[in-house]
């Protein structure tokens, strides 16, 4: 049995906490909202963010850091991805040399360009940073619906550790060293499924959905092979599964959001009904902000930004992906004299 804090009370991080109790291990969840915690402690129950899952008498759920954090075999950094930084940096006062902090978020930060790593090994040096991502809905997870993940380490001995507390037989993990990769793939899927929900809103269909995941994955697997990721990555769970799971299901909130758009929704309006962080909208500009700085064209993810962000009717911007200059698909092809 492991003692394992969980830092971020959210959908997903109180899906993880059912999960690795089940398991066996002992669990403190951590909020900064004294109401949310409040409310766990007196329902067990997340009654806005995870309707119907019951959380056990034996878990603690506390506003204390330090009580969270304290002891802890491993933390679960499960903060909506805006508040990776702030949150590490009060982690950095209470986090012991080498404790593992396996970070469950997506997104890149805007202004620096940051994975959420990255982010969590500049403000809490102190810790061994590892990522769990893959096609996971915590509505799904917290249900015990079976589900297939990755977890990314930097040390071999890390991945198979935290692979070991977390599978079970509902909740299959996988190991990978492609820590960037894993993470380019969870942030970048987000701004692409906000692109999928938008061609609902539209009122297209299944061809539409599937250009777009098609070449939405295309695009995430030329910018992170240029930053240096493996392309293997970008055609497993993290990447092209990541992908389809976001596009498709109603539980994504990227993808809800891009429906409003489509619908005629502001931004703001669409994040305001979703009611829980939009992580693609936050992604967005950082992507293009990587496309910028290596070099590689994202002509879906700049749509997107632009109607997020400047305006575009949304109608507009699909016109203007299908009637971009003519492309070969496989770079590689050889033609017949």
């Amino acid at each position: 049995m492991a003692n394992i804090g969980i830092i971020g009370a959210g959908s997903w991080g109180t899906a993880l906490a059912v999960l690795l109790h089940k398991n066996g291990h002992k669990i403190s969840v951590w909020s900064i909202i004294e109401a949310e915690i409040q409310m766990l402690n007196d329902k067990h129950e997340h009654l806005d963010k995870l309707p119907g899952v019951k959380l056990p008498e034996d878990m603690l759920f506390t506003t204390d850091l330090e009580e969270a954090v304290k002891g802890k075999d491993a933390l679960v950094l499960a903060v909506p991805s805006p508040f990776t930084r702030s949150t590490s940096k009060l982690l950095s006062k209470v986090v012991c040399q080498n404790q593992i902090i396996v970070n469950v978020a997506k997104g890149i930060e805007e202004d620096t360009l940051m994975t959420l790593s990255e982010i969590i090994e500049q403000e809490v040096p102190q810790a061994n940073v590892a990522v769990l991502s893959g096609p996971s809905h915590a509505e799904e997870v917290g249900r015990g619906i079976p589900t297939t993940i990755v977890v990314g380490a930097k040390k071999k001995e890390t991945a198979e550790y935290l692979q070991n507390l977390f599978m079970n037989d509902v909740f299959r993990v996988y190991t990978s060293s492609d820590v960037l990769g894993i993470e380019l793939g969870g942030a970048l899927k987000n701004v692409v499924a906000l692109a999928a929900g938008v061609a609902d809103g539209l009122g297209y269909g299944d061809n539409t959905k599937a250009a777009l995941i098609t070449r939405g994955i295309n695009e995430i697997a030329r910018l992170g092979m240029a930053m240096g990721a493996e392309f293997e990555t970008f055609c497993g769970l993290t990447g092209i599964g990541d992908l389809i799971v976001t596009c498709a299901s109603m539980h994504s909130r990227n993808r809800r959001a891009g429906i409003l758009i489509g619908q005629g929704k502001t931004m703001q309006e669409a994040m305001d009904e979703v009611k829980m962080v939009v992580e693609g909208v936050y992604s967005a500009k950082a992507a293009i902000g990587l496309s910028k700085k290596y070099g590689v064209q994202l002509p879906i993810i700049e749509q997107v930004n632009l109607v997020l962000f400047e305006g575009k009717s949304a109608a507009e911007a699909v016109k203007d992906l299908m009637l971009r200059d003519k492309k070969i698909e496989i770079s590689a092809t050889q033609w017949e004299d």
